[in-house]
């Protein structure tokens, strides 16, 4: 590692230092499981990573959830979190995501609580400031920390520090919650999530990187990487009579390919929480 990605990972560490305890929200995704691991080597078995199976989780990112805590030794606990029993969560609203975070840190301070932990730890790091993220509101709400953005931790730098460190998902494509897929105003439910991971399960094992299926209805709508549209092509009877098969009667490729959040393109400005970064 060079000067300042080793900085930032002392910084990483002495901000997780400062805690008698954690438990870390931990989903599977290279952030999350950044600071899991650190809490390990920094707390040992005062950190307890916790992972809400609900169905807005991949299964596959579940599993990865299991291996990676019990290879690393440390402690993992699977919950199940109730957003997908509140109205306000499966009506899609823009702020969607301040409903399930909120299910995920009410059930994780009541165990926190329970065990006797001092802190919640997320995985936010400085590049999801600029975001539309209201799961960050309800992060402040429940006093949850984030030493990524404490330690001025980048995404680049996150994969970066995942390499230096060994860990096995360093190179694991962005994986958003499964309703990040439907457009706001859709209404959610367990079978339509169910329906969009068997949909992009279809395209993983055809072998694209990374991808989403964007759900309008009976239409899907297939983000790839530019560079792996003649996959697409070389597989179109493939993926379409695979997504025809899970209910949609038509397969779309958008031609802007793929980008993070790209559901949120044309909503107005959203201020984010005010967070302090040192």
């Amino acid at each position: 590692m060079d000067k300042t990605l080793t900085a930032k990972l002392d910084r990483l560490r002495d901000e997780i230092a400062h805690y008698e305890s954690a438990i870390v929200a931990l989903s599977g995704g290279i952030d999350s499981s950044l600071v899991a691991f650190v809490a390990g080597q920094i707390l040992g078995d005062r950190a307890l990573a916790v992972t809400s199976g609900s169905a807005s989780l991949k299964r596959r990112d579940l599993e990865l959830t299991r291996k990676l805590t019990a290879d690393w030794g440390l402690g993992h606990e699977v919950i199940v979190t109730d957003e997908l029993n509140k109205a306000s969560y499966r009506a899609n609203p823009v702020n969607r995501c301040f409903h399930c975070k909120t299910s995920l840190y009410v059930a994780l301070r009541q165990l926190a609580n329970e065990r006797g932990f001092a802190t919640i730890l997320n995985g936010t790091n400085v590049d999801d400031l600029g975001d539309h993220r209201p799961g960050l509101i309800a992060a402040d709400d429940y006093e949850v920390k984030s030493p990524l953005i404490a330690a001025g931790i980048t995404k680049a730098e996150v994969r970066a520090l995942a390499r230096a460190l060994g860990l096995e998902n360093a190179e694991k494509p962005q994986a958003a919650c499964l309703s990040s897929r439907f457009p706001y105003g859709t209404h959610i439910d367990q079978a339509l999530l169910a329906q969009v991971e068997a949909a992009e399960e279809v395209l993983a094992q055809i072998g694209f990187s990374q991808f989403r299926v964007r759900h309008h209805d009976d239409l899907a709508r297939l983000e790839v990487l530019p560079e792996e549209f003649p996959l697409a092509v070389a597989n179109h009877d493939r993926l379409v009579e695979g997504l025809r098969a899970l209910g949609y009667a038509t397969v779309t490729l958008d031609l802007k390919g793929f980008r993070s959040g790209s559901l949120n393109e044309g909503l107005a400005q959203i201020p984010v929480v005010n967070l302090h970064i040192p």
